[in-house]
């Protein structure tokens, strides 16, 4: 009998003790911790099956439906692209419109296309060119070294105001029209050296840089007085020519003059100097070179007493 009240006490105060509420509950976030309990805003009850619920309910619905859904079916805005800048040619001009790159050349290019354009110079070295491409008309400065162009044309600087150098180093040309360069108002440099040139052309009087080496001038190559009239003229470039005198008269305007490896045998006392005048003093003409010459210098002494620098060559 005892032993079923017992029984009976104790299963009645276990049940009390399982239907009790639960009050308090533990909080480890250190934002309560010096907070009573009772002061806090509301209960933090741990519920494995409504946390459960809620953590499927929390993935499922990561982007909303209205999200996805816009998300799935709505194409993607393309952006703006950006507008093109337009180029500005060597002539000024925007590259809308015809010829914006300059003249069509015989390969239907535009040479601007064909070559290289930066302002007002055109780059069109080892391009395999075998004629000049027309140029723009503001043009300065026209490189085209290393191709296979073998002519120059009358027209193929024809109008040119503005060019101021020629490059044409390393072609193959031959033969150079009779007014290809000399209606050109404002040339100063002209380099033609390394090509087969047989005979030069008129040359403006505005050039200062003349460099025609490595051709095949020879004897006939250079008419008389071809430099007489070139009042600028500063270097004169004719190495390697098979040339057997030096073109007279130089201009006193003249600071260089290059003649080695050529086959002058000979030189008259007035050929830099005025033997009627022992004044006459030509401070410019500081670089002679004559090496490479079968030409004794030192048979003609008096040839050189105007200038400041001896030539350089063979004295013996």
């Amino acid at each position: 009998m005892q032993i079923s009240v017992n029984i009976f006490l104790g299963f009645f105060i276990f049940k009390s003790f399982g239907a009790a509420p639960i009050t308090d509950t533990v909080i480890y976030d250190s934002e309560f911790y010096d907070i009573p309990l009772g002061e806090l805003p509301h209960s933090f009850v741990y519920d494995e099956s409504e946390q459960s619920d809620q953590l499927e309910a929390e993935i499922g619905t990561a982007l909303p439906s209205i999200i996805q859904e816009s998300y799935s079916s709505a194409p993607l805005a393309e952006e703006p692209e950006e507008e093109a800048s337009t180029p500005k040619l060597i002539d000024g001009s925007s590259a809308q419109g015809s010829g914006v790159l300059g003249p069509q050349t015989q390969d239907d290019l535009p040479t601007c296309l064909l070559c290289t354009c930066l302002g007002t110079t055109v780059y069109c070295d080892d391009h395999e060119l075998d004629a000049v491409p027309p140029l723009p008309k503001k043009t300065t400065y026209f490189y085209a070294r290393y191709n296979r162009i073998r002519k120059i044309n009358n027209n193929d600087f024809a109008n040119l105001n503005n060019l101021k150098r020629i490059d044409l180093t390393g072609n193959f040309i031959s033969e150079i029209h009779e007014d290809a360069f000399r209606r050109l108002p404002q040339l100063e440099e002209l380099v033609v050296r390394d090509n087969k040139i047989r005979q030069l052309p008129e040359l403006p009087p505005t050039l200062t840089f003349i460099d025609v080496s490595k051709n095949r001038l020879g004897h006939k190559g250079i008419r008389n007085e071809a430099f007489k009239d070139l009042h600028e003229l500063q270097h004169l470039y004719i190495t390697d020519n098979n040339l057997d005198h030096i073109p007279l008269p130089l201009p006193e305007s003249l600071q260089a003059l290059h003649l080695q490896n050529n086959n002058i045998q000979e030189m008259h006392e007035d050929t830099f100097c005025k033997m009627k005048d022992f004044t006459y003093v030509r401070r410019a003409l500081e670089d002679i070179r004559l090496d490479g010459n079968p030409i004794n210098l030192s048979r003609t002494p008096y040839a050189y007493m105007c200038l400041p620098r001896l030539p350089v060559g063979n004295l013996i």
